[in-house]
């Protein structure tokens, strides 16, 4: 029986250790140290460069394009002007039925703290989301 219980914790440990060394999927938080170049501190002793970084839309800027096809707006946009404020390169126009492209400004910044996956083989992390504290 004693030969059993060894061989068990021995097949359990050869287990463990062979998911260990495929380093599957996790969740890793970390925090933005710089952003050119960007670099994510994931422990004391870890930094994550560009190299290992996926970046997702939640944590980029991007560009998208969206239209107007509501009155409220239309009146909105009509009487809305950021001509009056010096120094202003905005405009704001309404046009209907027609694509108007916006940038949303999205990327990360020092300080942000971010939830990533490590992906298998712990080479590569995706950088998903902000963390909200």
């Amino acid at each position: 029986m004693h030969d059993f219980n060894n061989l068990l914790i021995t097949i359990r440990k050869i287990a463990l250790e062979a998911v260990n060394a495929s380093k599957p999927t996790a969740v890793v938080y970390g925090k933005v140290i710089s952003t050119s170049p960007l670099k994510i501190q994931v422990e004391q002793k870890m930094t994550l460069t560009a190299a290992q970084l996926v970046l997702t839309r939640n944590v980029t800027n991007y560009t998208t394009k969206i239209s107007f096809n509501n009155p409220a707006i239309k009146n909105i946009v009509k009487n809305y002007s950021m001509d009056d404020i010096p120094g202003s390169n905005y405009k704001l126009t309404y046009q209907e039925n027609v694509k108007n492209e916006i940038t949303i400004y999205n990327g990360l910044v020092v300080g942000d703290e971010v939830v990533m996956i490590q992906m298998q083989g712990g080479q590569k992390y995706i950088v998903i989301d902000r963390v909200i504290t």
